[in-house]
């Protein structure tokens, strides 16, 4: 699962002090000694805020899923550019946020006296992303018709002997993996796997007058069969112009002989030949001076709207902790984020339904779609939130209980931008002087290795700095470093999936569109319900067994699918297989996004929680910036079965790091030991919160 649909609140929330969290909270302030009423979350407000994050989440969920059709159907892109693509906004992310979380910090100005400081920039953000977005599609129209017409007149051949003939005898003696698939020649394959003959498979095709219908919603009960619209038996013997091979060898050509035609064109030519299809796009289409042009301009818009999206999201996250009280912040973290799942829910039927359909316009509509969907809720948000006052009420309510930041400092130095967002007022938190880091963070604590040399002093090298740490510290040190490299393995791999998988769902395994995004939705479905359970799981068993387990999952289920998932006549055989693999690989997301940002952060500071998370996000960004040109350079060079192959090796490496770890974990409850109403409580919040 993509680390957008993380969020990037965490810092603002763990950075809480969770002793605060009991309902039985009394404070004394304002001269005030008697006890005051407890701290609870407006949950109202908290809703009203989350408007902003479901504006992010319907577009990237949306965004991840659609673009890599688009890219594919509209220009033919191999593999290893299309991976290159889409791994844009991740390497953008690592720059735009903490840039435009800086700058919101920062802001001054008349909209900013009238709005607050993120209001102008969720407003002016989301505005300039609906606007850019609608051209994205819009910008590849031409290419699309062009893409289309290439493939409607390819896919009228198919059951064509002279087209066919050709094709599948290169199919047959090539050992190109962009057609066959297998690592070596498809006919020993074929032959000694299968049991397909040359001659049989040369004779095979596909009849596109002959369908045969499910009963319930084209998917599942009994079969109809049709011929140019009218029922037949599959006994019936066909038109003398309907062509066909004698598969039953029973002297006669019946419909049962083009329906096991057609069965065997799905299993053994639909892989390659889509692929051959997309190749003759690319050269006809996009390997032109006008392809060249359009790219060019799709590239330039996509670019503007990722920018778009990143100058308001750093600030439509940081709106939470601006108006929420420190102690509650991560109970209204689990708020936004249910709001963002509000979003991606909204995002997936739209594209589920659309993509059902097969149009030119699909993509138009869309992102139309998913863009007038921003600005609805864009209109909530303005609507219901009036920043300055929240912010000032949050304020009010700091005051009243005494709650501040007491770790302030007077000397500033560069943190991450993330550690912006911890605090309730309403200006951007002084930063730790180099003292006071080295005083709250030892093994982190910036030491002087270079000193001029016209001072005469020795100049100190990292050895000196790690010579004058204790054995804890370089022990903490080396947990925080395995934890971080383990975290970039694990988004190695399951983000190379992530990225590709409406691409491998449609392309390798020939499934409908729509098919490819219900297994996607119900793989977010089940992620949503699972947290909970997990989090049960790491009080009773540690993080870091529990992340081990998580990522042993993912393993065993990339490699089943690449095992044991194939084509199929029956596409929904791998649909099946592939979603019930897939959903076990998504329970392993849920353990392991749960536990692995409080390792992290276990190993921090309350001055150094937001500098610990910006660590995260560099970890897990990184790898999504280079992982889906990776992988897709494993499926035009090895195969696209070797996707899963190239996540599980990650995987893989993932546990083998975090094997070494000594640090960071929670202490699980003894055996025995049932767990209180108030541990149940605070698990639900802290799952919810990851």
């Amino acid at each position: 699962m993509d680390d957008k649909l993380n969020g990037v609140a965490d810092s603002a929330e763990l950075a809480a002090d969770e002793g605060a969290l009991q309902p039985d909270l009394v404070t004394e302030g304002g001269g005030d000694d008697a006890p005051k009423k407890p701290l609870r979350l407006d949950y109202a407000q908290t809703f009203k805020v989350g408007f902003a994050f479901a504006i992010i989440m319907i577009f990237w969920t949306a965004y991840d899923f659609v673009v890599p059709l688009l890219l594919e159907h509209a220009y033919g892109l191999n593999n290893t550019i299309r991976g290159l693509i889409m791994g844009l906004d991740n390497l953008l992310s690592l720059f735009m946020l903490p840039l435009f979380g800086k700058l919101s910090d920062n802001a001054h100005g008349r909209l900013v006296r009238k709005f607050g400081r993120r209001t102008p920039f969720i407003v002016i953000g989301t505005l300039a992303s609906v606007v850019l977005m609608i051209f994205v599609p819009i910008s590849t129209l031409g290419q699309q018709e062009k893409a289309m017409n290439i493939e409607a007149k390819f896919t009228a051949q198919l059951n064509d002997d002279a087209f066919m003939s050709e094709r599948l005898e290169y199919f047959w003696n090539s050992n190109d993996l962009n057609y066959c698939d297998k690592g070596y020649v498809l006919g020993e394959y074929l032959n000694e796997g299968q049991g397909i003959t040359a001659e049989e498979y040369l004779e095979i095709r596909y009849n596109g007058d002959f369908k045969a219908t499910k009963a319930i919603l084209g998917m599942l009960g009994a079969e109809t069969y049709t011929y140019k619209g009218e029922e037949v038996a599959l006994e019936d013997v066909v038109p003398e112009e309907a062509g066909g091979y004698d598969w039953n060898g029973d002297g006669k050509i019946t419909f049962a002989d083009i329906k096991t035609g057609n069965d065997n064109y799905n299993k053994y030519v639909d892989t390659g030949m889509n692929t051959w299809i997309s190749e003759q796009v690319y050269v006809n289409v996009t390997d032109t001076p006008e392809g060249h042009a359009s790219i060019a301009v799709y590239m330039v818009i996509l670019l503007l709207v990722l920018i778009a999206m990143a100058t308001f999201r750093s600030p439509a996250v940081a709106l939470m902790p601006d108006v929420t009280p420190k102690p509650l912040r991560s109970q209204g973290n689990a708020v936004i984020n249910l709001c963002g799942g509000v979003g991606g829910a909204i995002a997936f039927l739209i594209y589920t339904v659309v993509l059902f359909g097969e149009r030119l316009e699909n993509y138009v509509i869309i992102f139309s779609s998913v863009a007038a969907g921003m600005l609805l809720l864009l209109a909530g948000f303005l609507a219901l939130v009036r920043e300055k006052k929240m912010v000032k009420r949050c304020h009010e309510i700091c005051e009243e209980y005494g709650i501040t930041d007491d770790d302030e400092e007077t000397e500033a130095i560069a943190v991450s931008p993330d550690e912006s967002v911890v605090d309730c007022d309403a200006a951007m938190r002084p930063m730790h002087g180099a003292a006071a880091v080295a005083e709250e963070d030892p093994f982190l604590a910036p030491e002087p290795f270079i000193v001029s040399e016209s001072s005469g002093k020795k100049h100190r090298t990292p050895k000196d700095w790690w010579n004058d740490k204790s054995k804890e510290e370089r022990s903490r040190f080396v947990s925080f470093l395995l934890i971080l490299g383990s975290i970039f393995m694990w988004f190695m791999g399951y983000n190379a999936v992530s990225s590709n998988l409406s691409i491998y769902t449609t392309k390798t395994l020939g499934l409908d569109a729509g098919i490819a995004s219900i297994i996607s939705g119900v793989s977010m479905g089940f992620s949503a319900i699972a947290f909970i359970p997990v989090g049960y799981m790491a009080a009773k068993l540690g993080r870091r067994k529990t992340i081990m387990i998580g990522l042993a999952l993912a393993v065993v289920s990339f490699l089943l699918i690449f095992i044991v998932v194939k084509p199929d006549s029956n596409e929904m055989v791998p649909a099946a297989l592939f979603a019930l693999f897939y959903l076990v690989s998504g329970f392993g997301l849920i353990i392991i996004n749960v536990n692995t940002l409080p390792m992290v952060v276990e190993l921090s500071t309350d001055s150094t929680v937001g500098q610990y998370t910006g660590y995260y996000y560099v970890a897990t960004m990184s790898a999504q910036a280079v992982t889906p040109m990776f992988a897709g350079m494993v499926m035009d060079n090895i195969s696209s079965k070797g996707l899963f192959v190239y996540s599980a090796i990650f995987v893989f490496l993932s546990i083998v790091l975090m094997l070494f770890v000594k640090h960071g974990d929670s202490k699980p409850i003894g055996k025995g030991k049932k767990l209180t109403k108030e541990e149940k409580r605070q698990i639900r919040l802290e799952s919810l919160d990851n």
